[in-house]
């Protein structure tokens, strides 16, 4: 997991060899007036989901494990408590994971929380078991999608 700003992310782009295209589109797009819904950046393997959400309690936000891709969390608006896990720590005994949609619902409850607000990104990788959308109000956010 990394949390940072938002006006970081250059800093991070050779973790990845897609990294570089999130920091394009997030250089050519002012995320702020992007509209709800889902912006491809390069089908199939890179996208941009734009939501507002309520936020909720820690018991109703599940942990949310990845095989595929890569998260990039950016708050817009709000503050987003999101909780972790190692995923080494998790059993992931009697858990479905939905290959199309390349996510599991875990059992585990997080063992840390962070919270991050206006234009602070989250990176959460495969290993990063997370819970999003923790605390209270509104929060909107762009999640990238980046496929390992």
């Amino acid at each position: 997991m990394i949390l940072d700003s938002l006006t970081s992310f250059e800093r991070y782009v050779t973790l990845h060899a897609s990294f570089g295209k999130v920091l394009d589109f997030i250089k050519n797009h002012d995320l702020h007036t992007l509209p709800d819904g889902k912006h491809i950046i390069e089908e199939g393997n890179i996208w941009c989901s734009v939501s507002s959400s309520e936020a909720r309690e820690p018991e109703n936000a599940p942990l949310e494990a990845h095989d595929s891709f890569i998260d990039i969390h950016v708050i817009l608006e709000g503050t987003e408590i999101i909780g972790f896990r190692d995923r080494a720590r998790c059993m992931g005994i009697d858990v479905k994971y939905d290959e199309t949609a390349d996510i599991a619902f875990l059992k585990e409850k997080p063992e840390a929380y962070v919270s991050y607000s206006d234009d602070n990104f989250i990176i959460c990788f495969p290993q990063d078991c997370h819970a999003p959308l923790i605390g209270t109000g509104t929060i909107r956010k762009a999640v990238f999608k980046v496929r390992l």
